[in-house]
């Protein structure tokens, strides 16, 4: 369920990666390292010329590294912080692979965000937490009563 942006700018004289190289360069850890769902994860890219990112005043295309700035928003309390680590370890990884030498300037920002504050489809993840328990034990009392009258 989280959503991702990504923005990013090539090494100066490396040709940028195809953009669904890029994208799974990022959804992999996504769904191995977060755990998150690929089938409800989203992704939007945005490219930029290295001569229009500036990091201390200096355009990337001078440094002659590229950058990225990778934001991910998923539900506050879904992941622990050993995990974060190790996925902005890993995008790191994998970014600077398909962009060149990065500049020490390339961020990964995980943003924690409350279940009531956050949802897709119209529905809070707090709203999809709390109808999930209600169908778990709607499901349970259905089975007891099923193996109290000898259904198995």
């Amino acid at each position: 369920m989280p959503i991702l942006q990504l923005t990013y700018a090539a090494a100066a004289g490396r040709r940028p990666p195809a953009r669904p190289e890029i994208a799974r360069a990022v959804l992999g850890p996504t769904a191995a390292i977060l755990k998150k769902k690929p089938e409800l994860t989203a992704l939007t890219l945005r490219a930029v010329d290295p001569e229009d990112w500036f990091i201390a005043g200096t355009a990337l295309a001078r440094h002659g590294l590229g950058s990225f700035f990778l934001e991910i928003r998923i539900t506050d309390g879904t992941n622990t912080k050993a995990e974060k680590a190790a996925y902005i370890a890993a995008v790191f990884a994998a970014l600077r692979d398909l962009l060149g030498p990065l500049h020490a300037e390339s961020y990964v920002h995980v943003d924690d965000v409350r279940a009531e504050a956050y949802g897709y489809g119209g529905l809070t993840q707090e709203f999809r937490f709390i109808a999930d328990r209600i169908d778990a034990e709607e499901r349970e009392r259905r089975s007891d009563r099923a193996l109290a009258h000898g259904v198995r």
